[in-house]
């Protein structure tokens, strides 16, 4: 196993916040320390290399994500920038030309247009040139197809246009049935990540979400050069023999249980989030309820009897409620602590008020958010505001979750938001909400330490850079280093350099550039153009 020493840097270390170098011993680390110290190191080292002033830290971790969708969509158009219907039409036009059996894109978001209209079902066969057109919109909870997609997967009852709820799951499941495309689309996804400085992601799959062949073989051929990944299944059980089976048939250790996308309801942007009180934008609709507190309660107790962690997708206040109710009412039949051992989760659980926060607590509930959501549909004239008006003030306020000490971790729900883990602690940092707003310290932690132990990792070194440790960090090329609060009026003694508070990346206006990515000694991404 090979000393490697970095050098002549800066090193993310809370044991060591000076530390200008570090040395790895296969794959642990094995020394921080100044650069005075570092010659002797160097003495012993096989490899030495000099880092020229860039950034190591913990590699990122995203606790959301889904990788087929997000392999698809890197190999298709990207929709995010178009501004119309006719945009739509142009873009589809161009790739079915392009020679593929079928037209897919993703990151449509009628929203922001200035003419919501979209486009006809007569139009989407016409540009798609005699291809089937699958046009994911933003959060992959609707979408536009073509009767030729249809009649290509072999779905009927379906009308070409604008698909949502189950009849779009029905469309995705038939988009997964292709082994080798799948896998194709896992692997130029997992390779994407490892650019970007992750060493670990959580898969959040299900019979809509890669299929469950396409999450057995993600889990049964772990690649050492690529992310690693864990996963959730999204699919209900009713009884804990039911829950002990389903989870033994995907025969991994890295399955952490029965939840991630197993839906409550669906999403803002497609108006399927269950609300309390109606869209303001469509007063006829409160959104969808997918499953009920009976449900809810069903599932938790058997995934509790199992001992399996459970979870759920839930984003409005009402389908909150819903989830909480399932709770309790598991509650009634086994207790609070066997719930609050059982480690469950929500996903993007966006709308909570304190009484809420206050019971996600009193379960011991893991919040798995976004805080690029915000970013994208937050503000005066996002799309919160449009479809909430003032209740939109509520959404995503991660400094009362962390305040309240309700355990909180980061994903992108990639594609729906780029893989960005340091834009993250950017939005994190920059919520429209100010009283949201978090440190980017809090927002980096919920992006390693945070997520390995969200996901049972017993390791107590694991996300951090300290002796013994894991190798598993990315370096980066950052211009300047700080300690930053989410309120640049406010100091305290953890910002002055003496209180040895490790810096992190200034991400205002500039993204840190990966230069490489190691998991736990192995290089998985390499840019890193400097050695000795």
């Amino acid at each position: 196993m090979a000393l490697t020493l970095y050098r002549n840097g800066s090193i993310y270390s809370p044991a060591d916040p000076f530390a200008t170098a570090m040395l790895v011993d296969g794959n642990t680390v094995a020394w921080l320390g100044g650069e005075e110290a570092a010659e002797r190191q160097g003495q012993r080292a096989e490899t030495v290399i000099d880092l020229q002033g860039a950034l190591v830290t913990p590699a990122f971790v995203d606790s959301h994500t889904h990788l087929a969708a997000l392999g698809a969509v890197l190999a298709g158009a990207d929709l995010s920038c178009t501004a119309s219907a006719a945009d739509l039409l142009q873009a589809v036009r161009e790739a079915a030309t392009a020679g593929s059996r079928q037209v897919t894109g993703h990151g449509w978001d009628e929203s922001g247009w200035s003419d919501p209209t979209l486009p006809t079902a007569v139009e989407l066969e016409q540009a798609g040139a005699g291809q089937g057109v699958y046009l994911a919109r933003v959060d992959k909870h609707s979408a536009l197809v073509n009767q030729r997609l249809l009649q290509e997967l072999g779905l009927h009852g379906i009308t070409a246009g604008l698909v949502s709820g189950q009849e779009h799951e029905r469309i995705c499941r038939a988009l997964v049935q292709d082994p080798a495309r799948v896998a194709a689309d896992q692997r130029r996804a997992l390779e994407h990540y490892a650019s970007r400085g992750f060493a670990v992601v959580v898969e959040m799959a299900a019979e809509h979400h890669g299929g469950r062949a396409g999450l057995e073989q993600l889990l049964a051929h772990a690649d050492p050069a690529l992310p690693e990944v864990y996963a959730y299944w999204g699919e209900a059980v009713q009884g804990a023999e039911q829950a002990r089976e389903l989870v033994a048939g995907f025969n991994s250790s890295r399955l952490l249980g029965l939840g991630g996308d197993l839906l409550v309801d669906g999403s803002l942007g497609s108006r399927t989030a269950a609300l309390r009180e109606p869209y303001a934008d469509e007063p006829s609709s409160r959104g969808t309820l997918y499953l009920d507190a009976r449900q809810i309660a069903a599932h938790l107790l058997a995934c509790t009897a199992a001992g399996i962690q459970a979870g759920f997708h839930v984003i409005g206040d009402a389908g909150l409620d819903e989830v909480l109710a399932g709770f309790d009412l598991a509650a009634e039949q086994v207790g609070v602590p066997a719930l609050q051992g059982g480690r469950h989760r929500l996903e993007h659980v966006e709308m909570v008020d304190e009484a809420n926060r206050e019971r996600l607590l009193a379960y011991s509930i893991t919040a798995s958010m976004q805080p690029r959501f915000d970013e994208y549909w937050g503000g005066e004239h996002g799309m919160y505001q449009a479809r909430l008006g003032e209740r939109a003030g509520m959404m995503n306020n991660l400094a009362a979750m962390l305040s309240a000490g309700v355990p909180v971790v980061f994903g992108s729900d990639a594609p729906v938001t780029a893989v960005d883990g340091w834009a993250v602690v950017r939005s994190a940092m920059a919520l429209n909400n100010v009283s949201g707003r978090i440190s980017a310290r809090a927002a980096f932690i919920a992006q390693n330490r945070s997520a390995y132990r969200s996901i049972g990792m017993m390791n107590p070194y694991a996300g951090q850079l300290v002796i013994g440790a894991p190798a598993t960090f990315a370096i980066w090329s950052a211009s300047e280093l700080a300690v930053q609060t989410p309120d640049s009026r406010i100091s305290s003694w953890s910002t002055d350099a003496r209180a040895g508070t490790p810096l992190l990346p200034v991400v205002d206006e500039e993204i840190p550039q990966c230069l490489r990515t190691v998991r736990e000694g192995v290089t998985l991404f390499d840019a890193l153009s400097v050695s000795a």
